[in-house]
């Protein structure tokens, strides 16, 4: 029986997606629910308690970008520490997030409930059911229809809850009663800094939704990008509305009736609404809640079901968790963390909630800190982050002491829900998933230097997983391609290691002063892995000097094939190759060098690949072959077309969109790379690179107009 392939997440994701998902998710309890109860410990200083939790995630936050971004994959924080500090601490960090997501959720469920008995006589608890089965379909049904209702909820949360500050604001300092209102702040800290910082573990769940991106990173476009992008801008948002919204409420409600209410918005509302009567204001309000609760359900329900998922797809939890659906999501995974969903609903006190979640999110925090201290110093060549932590490692130390001290603040029950989840994971992973774990985590190669045994597999991994990000802005694959050597050996004989001189030879003739030696060197010692190549008749061998300015490509074909040893483990053997790569690049960019490699892997691995380029015709061909997406188009320059407009030009006089460029003219035999000089002429075949927009742009004028007039019809490049 045949390996199953693993079935991918598309990247549906957008920057509007994750900020609209992770605000989302934010946005809920944290306003509607919590001030009151904080209240009792810091008093009328609670909103500084929000500032605060707020500040003190931006260690979490920048780690987890940086993280995300080098790993993009489903699972999150959970996957982050699994490959960064090992399975085991990978397993305590995926039950407990995922618990801690799926209390959260309920919570939120449970909210929707209780706003809605202000207008219904539903029972609470039934109305939190109904809800959940509801997100539970949408879920199946595909990421993007949830992500897209997201967008919707969000945008009336934010409209509603401006206007309700923007109104408090205007009420408390324009009205005349500003003494008054000043006076609910006397005094500011009851209870000290000991009662402001406790409440500010208190409400930090109220930001967990901030964890939610990172762990849906796989389905994201653009991660580098997005997600530190998206994560900035959704706290930014977050904590502005939390802090001056929770500032109103402590000023326009008595404090003997604000540290009582459980719906602290809607009395608010009631005082501040002028513009509109205040009875439509406590409706707006209401409404706003109920969409927040509804937001943070749907966005949790999300982002749970993918812990399941990944944690499976690692073998810490069964597979089947892992399956996808014809809907393209976990949908095993999602029907699960329903059904506990619903039973936390059911049977679990809500107060309780909060706490524990938080609680054990400041232990996670602690963890996703130490993991970027870990990659950074285990020094794996793949770990290739497209954003970087500021202030690395003091960024992180900070976020685990403040985590730590947190947790202390908060209470022997916050210690004890630690241990107990942990206590679970251990036992999880001793009795079930360590007999199906090999893997070890990066901090065995961080400890390499005292005789520990590294993960090599791990670095196969990121790599497989740059593949999947590919390439960065600013890499020159396409300019690598245009300028590389092409030799097609046909069915001439050569032994492998008078191939590797040959091409030595040739790099040295560009470059000059390049060591000839000691570059067949480095081209020889790689020969032995071509780790996380499984292409037969495909090696990539590549070499680095400091006598480069750009990274050169030599790619050899051959009939016959070469025979090349190679080693996997213990087994010695030999493989006949009919496709070589040989990549050199810049000593000090080996960053670069691992995505253009992965670009590479990523090419043979399509399917015929051997077949179809070493049945092309010629150079041009074949580059064309390589360079084959929505970045380039070949135009054929003959008479009654459009492209009739080029004859006898200079390539400096033509029009061309500004992302593109012409890379390679093919004049009957000849083949070359042109300049701004050089004439088109009728019968030149001509390939364009450049940016998809671009690209599109000539292909609709050049390409589609005329298959359209002959045609009647459209066909795609």
């Amino acid at each position: 029986m045949g390996m199953k392939k693993k079935v991918k997440l598309k990247k549906e994701l957008s920057l509007a997606d994750i900020i609209a998902i992770s605000t989302g998710a934010m946005i809920s309890s944290g306003l509607f629910l919590l001030p009151g109860i904080a209240a009792h410990q810091a008093g009328p200083a609670v909103f500084l308690s929000y500032l605060i939790a707020a500040v003190l995630i931006l260690p979490a936050m920048f780690s987890m970008s940086e993280l995300a971004s080098a790993t993009p994959r489903a699972g999150g924080d959970y996957f982050f520490i699994d490959r960064s500090l090992g399975p085991l601490f990978g397993t305590i960090g995926g039950i407990g997030t995922y618990l801690a997501l799926v209390m959260k959720t309920s919570f939120a469920l449970v909210g929707i409930g209780a706003y809605a008995t202000l207008f219904f006589e539903i029972p609470v608890k039934f109305t939190a059911v109904t809800f959940g089965v509801i997100f539970m379909i949408m879920n199946i049904l595909g990421v993007k229809k949830a992500s897209g209702i997201q967008k919707i909820f969000v945008l009336i949360i934010i409209i509603i809850l401006g206007s309700f500050i923007a109104e408090g604001f205007r009420e408390i300092f324009f009205t005349g009663k500003s003494n008054e209102y000043m006076g609910n702040f006397s005094p500011f800290l009851p209870e000290g800094f000991e009662g402001l910082i406790s409440t500010a573990g208190l409400v930090f769940v109220s930001y967990l939704g901030l964890t939610k991106i990172v762990s849906m990173s796989e389905e994201i476009r653009n991660p580098e990008r997005n997600i530190p992008m998206g994560m900035i801008l959704s706290l930014a948002i977050t904590t502005v509305i939390y802090v001056l919204g929770v500032f109103v409420m402590t000023a326009v409600i008595p404090p003997d009736q604000f540290w009582n209410d459980l719906a602290p918005a809607s009395s608010a509302s009631e005082r501040v609404f002028n513009v509109i009567p205040p009875v439509a204001g406590t409706i707006l309000i209401v409404v706003a809640a109920v969409t927040a609760f509804a937001s943070t359900g749907n966005a949790g329900l999300m982002t749970a079901s993918r812990y399941p998922l990944a944690m499976a797809r690692d073998r810490l939890l069964p597979g089947e968790l892992a399956r996808i659906g014809r809907f393209n999501t976990p949908f095993v995974s999602i029907i699960i963390t329903s059904a506990i969903l619903i039973l936390v609903i059911l049977f679990v006190s809500e107060r309780e909630i909060a706490k524990l979640a938080s609680s054990f999110q400041l232990m996670i925090f602690m963890l996703i800190n130490a993991s970027v201290i870990v990659m950074r110093n285990s020094r794996i060549e793949t770990y290739d982050p497209g954003y970087h932590s500021p202030f690395y490692p003091w960024m992180q130390i900070f976020g685990i002491l403040s985590s730590f001290f947190l947790i202390i603040y908060m209470g022997w029950s916050a210690g004890l829900t630690i241990m107990g989840i942990g206590g679970l994971g251990i036992i999880w992973y001793r009795q079930y998933a360590r007999k199906y774990t090999k893997r070890e985590g990066a901090i065995y190669h961080w400890f390499a230097l005292l005789g520990q045994k590294e993960h090599k597999a791990l670095e196969n991994e990121f790599l497989h997983i740059l593949k999947d990000k590919g390439l960065r802005d600013g890499d020159p694959f396409g300019e690598m391609i245009v300028q590389s050597r092409v030799t097609d050996l046909g069915r001439k004989r050569v032994s492998f290691k008078s191939l590797v001189t040959d091409v030595t030879k040739k790099f040295a003739q560009d470059l000059g002063s390049v060591d000839k030696g000691e570059l067949k060197q480095e081209f020889l010692s790689v020969t032995a892995i071509d780790p996380a190549l499984v292409v037969p008749r495909v090696s990539i061998l590549h070499a680095k000097t400091e006598k480069i300015d750009q990274p050169m490509l030599h790619v050899v074909l051959s009939d016959k094939g070469v025979r090349k040893p190679v080693m996997k483990g213990e087994i010695s053997s030999e493989d006949n190759i009919r496709v070589f790569f040989f990549l050199l690049s810049r000593s000090d960019d080996p960053k670069q060098q691992l995505r253009l490699l992965s670009r590479l892997i990523d090419i043979v691995e399509r399917e015929n690949f051997v077949e179809n380029i070493t049945a092309l015709k010629n150079h041009r061909e074949i580059k064309e072959y390589l360079l084959h997406n929505d970045r380039y188009i070949t135009l054929h320059l003959e008479k009654g077309t459009a492209t009739e407009e080029f004859f006898n030009k200079a390539l400096k006089d033509i029009r061309l969109p500004v992302d593109v460029l012409v890379a390679i003219i093919q004049r009957k035999d000849q083949i070359f790379t042109p300049r701004g000089d050089t004439v088109l002429r009728e019968k030149d075949i001509v390939t364009i690179i450049g940016e998809p927009k671009g690209i599109k742009a000539l292909f609709n004028i050049y390409i589609h107009r005329q298959q359209s007039g002959q045609h009647g019809g459209t066909e795609s490049v």
